[in-house]
């Protein structure tokens, strides 16, 4: 099997951190999205990853790069604009030849991985394989309906009245036979060609589509919103461990990751939390859900459930700052009057005053 990645969408949910960088690359307890989702694929016996790219397509190069130090092989497969995941498909024919492939979208986060989902469909005769999982609010997504022995019927993408809580996921698997259909569905209203309308073919055309119900959790990660809470779950599942340095006068609980080269100076960090590379936590507090990328300077600062990104300064604070996303290359220090509360989503390269006490 081969593995397929689509990471050429614009991120416009998730602005005004994607003006600067793709939203793939947006670490969840400080390892980038993408990476997670190559890793998934990996673990599950896939070495021939190809990557769909758009607008962001140097940027992704330069990070992932010909996948070497996840011991696969790395293809990119440029999308001119983008036009759908059926569209995605269809111009990696060429990449995916006649084999069969998993399709992943690159800002997704599954709980527990692939491997077993991939085994039960490498071990069938099915064409096709989607993953379902159980959601609120499931008129935002691709919705599945089953007959009473759990066959799809039909799908339907961000339907008015849904006439299920099933919601596609973000994972296919398909054979050659998706080819077909990706040819001969037309663009939807939005003028794309929708996955949902090539999966849709394979069923009217006698195609065998097997449903897979996903019982972890799974966010998509499109949203602030989404990224925090992934970025919860993901520390939750962490294996603590302390690389770096922490003082005497500190207190680090045992749900807490430091990473080597940071250093943690007279300050409190609660878990769950994880503190990057040569970064320093100065006479501050970072509270549990909070991951901080590398080369980043919190002092005189109190901080939780938040991501801030690399080579940020936090210094001199009055007030906590929390359920922020605070990119990269971000200054934030305190200024004369004092607001009642902060809450962020920042840009990359920002550099932001706050009003503080007097003066």
């Amino acid at each position: 099997m081969k593995g397929l990645v689509l990471s050429g969408g614009k991120g416009t949910r998730l602005y005004p951190l994607t003006y600067t960088s793709a939203k793939q690359l947006i670490p969840v307890a400080n390892k980038p999205v993408l990476f997670r989702v190559i890793e998934a694929i990996r673990d599950a016996g896939i070495t021939d990853i190809g990557i769909v790219v758009g607008d962001t397509a140097e940027e992704i190069q330069r990070a992932v790069g010909r996948g070497g130090r996840w011991g696969v092989k790395i293809t990119y497969i440029h999308q001119e604009a983008p036009l759908g995941l059926a569209h995605a498909v269809k111009i990696s024919q060429d990449f995916l030849g006649d084999d069969r492939f998993v399709m992943f979208l690159g800002d997704n986060v599954i709980q527990g991985g692939i491997s077993p989902l991939i085994a039960q469909f490498a071990n069938s005769d099915h064409n096709s394989q989607i993953v379902l999982t159980r959601v609120d609010v499931p008129e935002q997504y691709g919705v599945a309906e089953l007959d009473a022995d759990g066959r799809i019927v039909r799908l339907i993408e961000k339907p008015k009245e849904p006439p299920s809580d099933l919601a596609l996921v973000g994972i296919y698997m398909f054979d050659h036979h998706i080819f077909e259909a990706v040819n001969s569905i037309t663009p939807s209203w939005r003028g794309e060609l929708e996955i949902t309308d090539a999966i849709q073919w394979l069923i009217e055309h006698g195609y065998f589509v097997s449903p897979y119900i996903h019982r972890g959790w799974w966010i998509d990660t499109g949203r602030p919103g989404d990224m925090l809470e992934a970025n919860s779950l993901v520390l939750e599942e962490l294996e603590p461990r302390i690389e770096g340095y922490v003082n005497r006068d500190s207190e680090v609980d045992s749900r807490v990751t430091i990473e080597k080269g940071a250093e943690i100076i007279n300050s409190v960090v609660r878990g769950p939390a994880i503190i990057g590379e040569d970064t320093r936590i100065v006479n501050a507090y970072v509270g549990p859900f909070t991951s901080i990328y590398h080369h980043v300077h919190i002092e005189n600062a109190e901080i939780s459930r938040s991501i801030v990104l690399e080579y940020s300064q936090i210094r001199n604070l009055d007030h906590r700052i929390e359920d922020s996303l605070i990119g990269r290359h971000v200054v934030i220090h305190r200024s004369p009057i004092r607001p009642r509360a902060y809450k962020f989503t920042i840009g990359d390269h920002s550099h932001l005053g706050l009003l503080g006490n007097g003066g």
